[in-house]
């Protein structure tokens, strides 16, 4: 059973693509580094996917999907971070009523660092296949108030990211896949 945590490597044809996707990309990565350097070690599996051609219509998220779709109940969740990676606001969920309440437990624990919010709607180029079959999915939430200051810019560069606002991202990631990873059974569908 796996749990899939996301982002995408490729930027638009401008910039360095440090904010779109490369904060998303390493927030994912960080957060199974934590895991693994706390020596935790969950039920289910937890997969880092880092994706291609998500610029260009999505194509590596597609392709990874027509790959794995045979085994798609043992996904328990799949979650994206692709809207930047300033300050957290919270998870965006898909799924359903039992799993959503789930989620908001979930997210309780991190109350102290102020993420306890859980919205609708997901949402993730590459994530959307799974969602659509009705994998729960999960899009990390921030302040997107200057995200568009940088998206698709010359000025999408390494000087963007806060690496305060990255880590409270991080520990966001962190806490969801692990507790979903550990729980006694996957999220109901």
């Amino acid at each position: 059973q796996i749990v899939l945590v996301s982002g995408h490597l490729d930027s638009w044809d401008v910039g360095q693509g440090a904010m779109d996707d490369g904060g998303g990309a390493f927030v994912s990565w960080e957060a199974l580094s934590v895991i693994k350097d706390l020596g935790l070690r969950p039920k289910r599996t937890l997969r880092l996917v880092l994706w291609t051609a998500e610029e260009q219509g999505g194509i590596g998220a597609e392709q990874y999907y027509q790959l794995h779709k045979e085994n798609i109940s043992n996904f328990d969740i799949v979650m994206e971070s692709d809207e930047g990676t300033f300050k957290p606001a919270g998870l965006a969920f898909t799924g359903n009523a039992k799993a959503r309440d789930i989620v908001k437990e979930i997210m309780a624990l991190l109350k102290p660092i102020n993420v306890t919010n859980v919205y609708d709607h997901a949402d993730g180029t590459d994530i959307n296949y799974w969602m659509r079959d009705g994998v729960p999915g999960a899009s990390l939430r921030d302040d997107i108030s200057k995200y568009f200051w940088f998206h698709h810019s010359q000025g999408d560069t390494m000087t963007v990211q806060d690496p305060n606002q990255m880590n409270l991202c991080a520990a966001v990631w962190t806490v969801v896949s692990y507790v979903i990873a550990d729980m006694e059974e996957m999220l109901p569908r």
